[in-house]
């Protein structure tokens, strides 16, 4: 792939940042700071102008829909019982930001500081929390752990139920000791989630750092413009070819191309570009400019599986909900106050506990609604109940993203290979038995006579538990680790995020994480794309 034959070039630019996501919102942000820095960032969604974005409970309209999210399919996995499932991310501006859950989670100072002992100089929690808090503006108040004053809203949420109390209740029976803060780098307790939101609305990454900064004349943000291929020079990358209103077009890069598309787009891009596997980027037919055989390797999620429990004399939403009198008083509440279920995220009460007494630390988080349904996105259950989403944290198990075909427009295969290690079988397996032990055993829950409806209480010994584990099996929406930061084999990108073996090229998102974090990942990501800005700045004057 050479600069030879490139479509119209729409222009030069210092930085080409692909994808508007959580990173390449920060991205486009700081690297325009400076009036001489020409940055380029392209969305292939279109714009955020969908109110059920900003509605905080609107992710259930905005997942699985085609005009925000890919719609994303993965391929059969023989962990679920064969099952193929839906893996969304976001596609407007905002990216995945604006369909998630809202949950602010950065995960446990022993993430970091296992990146830097892989050889990650600079990832320890010591060296990223000052970019936790760079972008924060925490409704609490700053203090050494959190900042105040940053671009990236992050507050209490707008709704309590007692139901989510007598959850807390419970988990302290057990021994999980309430908290009132998850981000102080040891998450492990039961409280509220904290959310990304600002008066009852949903504070996404455009509107956190996007909007504030697009009156900057050296700043070009292109909605629908779908990234095609990156072109090079010899090893180093000089622009990129994309698709925008019906023609291919392209745009140079002075200084980098950086890839900022998530889990899945940024490997694939780079596959599709001559940048991968070798047999892979052979059978697309594409002419092979660098052969990194981990770039869509080391795919790592958190598998959530959805335990339901019916309960007797304690009310849930799914009674207001399933009533249209209900639904107009949550709607009256939200309009008049920007208060109550509207303004729920994904969950409300958060726990992370450890499947096993013996860890060190939690290896399980739940979130808990105060609903239930079949699958997201069904109508709610006739009956009040509970959710009790279970996910381990530190999944063994590795999967694969890659492209079936040169065009990057054609989605790429998706293999996530949930389940696959023995050691992630005996943890879903043990993590329903500590569901069961919260609900169905303690004092807390006892007056509502709890009934297990998902997976069912016949599910009883070892082998029941894990079929189950695979029948309930769902994505969390956590993808990571494609593109992993390191210096082994199957590394991607250096501790500075370069890739290996090229120059002018950079993979800023969630890819880069040589393991997922202990908690939501989307916190981390912004952590991620503030400490790459300083780092790309800073190499910008060698």
């Amino acid at each position: 792939m050479t600069a030879e034959g490139a479509p119209a070039a729409i222009g030069d630019f210092d930085y080409v940042v692909i994808g508007a996501g959580s990173a390449g919102c920060v991205l486009a942000n700081r690297l325009s700071f400076d009036p001489g820095h020409r940055v380029l960032l392209l969305e292939a969604g279109g714009p955020d102008s969908d109110p059920w974005i900003h509605i905080p409970v609107g992710y259930f309209k905005t997942m699985h829909n085609p005009r925000t999210d890919w719609c994303f399919m993965t391929e059969p996995n023989a962990g679920l019982g064969g099952r193929a499932i839906n893996y969304p991310r976001g596609r407007t501006l905002g990216g995945s930001s604006s369909i998630n859950g809202h949950i602010y989670m950065r995960g446990q100072a022993r993430d970091y500081d296992h990146w830097r002992q892989l050889g990650n100089a600079g990832w320890g929690w010591d060296d990223v929390l000052p970019y936790f808090r760079k972008s924060q503006d925490q409704a609490r108040g700053a203090d050494a752990m959190h900042g105040a004053g940053g671009p990236l809203a992050v507050t209490d949420q707008r709704i309590r139920l007692p139901v989510l109390d007598v959850w807390a209740a419970a988990a302290a029976e057990v021994g999980i000791p309430r908290v009132t803060d998850f981000n102080r780098g040891d998450n492990h307790g039961v409280g509220y989630f904290q959310v990304n939101q600002r008066n009852g609305l949903r504070w996404s990454a455009a509107r956190a750092f996007l909007d504030p900064v697009t009156y900057r004349s050296n700043l070009t943000v292109l909605t629908r413009a779908q990234a095609l291929r990156i072109r090079f020079q010899g090893r180093r990358a000089v622009g990129l070819d994309f698709e925008h209103d019906g023609r291919v077009v392209g745009a140079r890069a002075r200084r980098e191309v950086i890839l900022a598309s998530g889990a899945i787009g940024s490997p694939q891009l780079l596959q599709v570009s001559g940048v991968g596997p070798g047999d892979l980027v052979r059978r697309l037919g594409v002419e092979s400019v660098h052969h990194l055989p981990g770039v869509g390797a080391n795919l790592q999620d958190h598998l959530q599986l959805r335990l339901v429990y019916k309960l007797f004399g304690m009310p849930t939403l799914n009674e207001k909900l399933n009533s249209l009198w209900g639904k107009a008083l949550v709607g009256m509440e939200f309009a008049f106050f920007r208060r109550g279920p509207m303004t729920m995220g994904a969950s409300q009460m958060g726990c992370f506990a450890r499947s096993d007494p013996a860890r060190d630390t939690p290896n399980l988080e739940y979130h808990v609604q105060p609903l239930s349904t079949d699958r997201l996105g069904d109508p709610l259950h006739p009956f009040p109940a509970i959710t009790a989403s279970v996910c381990n944290l530190r999944p063994e198990s590795r999967g694969t993203v890659q492209a079936r075909d040169p065009d990057a427009r054609k989605p790429p295969a998706i293999h996530p290979d949930y389940l696959a290690a023995e050691e992630d079988r005996r943890v879903a397996a043990d993590s329903i038995r500590l569901t069961r032990r919260i609900v169905l055993e303690t004092a807390a829950f006892r007056p509502y006579r709890p009934e297990e409806y998902k997976p069912g209480i016949d599910a009883q010994d070892e082998d029941a538990l894990r079929r189950a584990a695979g029948q309930l099996g769902s994505t969390i929406f956590h993808p990571v680790g494609t593109c992993k930061m390191g210096n082994d084999e199957n590394a991607v990108v250096d501790d500075r995020l370069r890739v290996h073996g090229l120059e002018g090229l950079r993979v800023v998102d969630a890819s880069v994480m040589p393991s997922i974090t202990s908690g939501n990942t989307n916190a981390p990501t912004y952590m991620i794309a503030e400490k790459a800005s300083d780092m790309i700045l800073a190499d910008a004057k060698t």
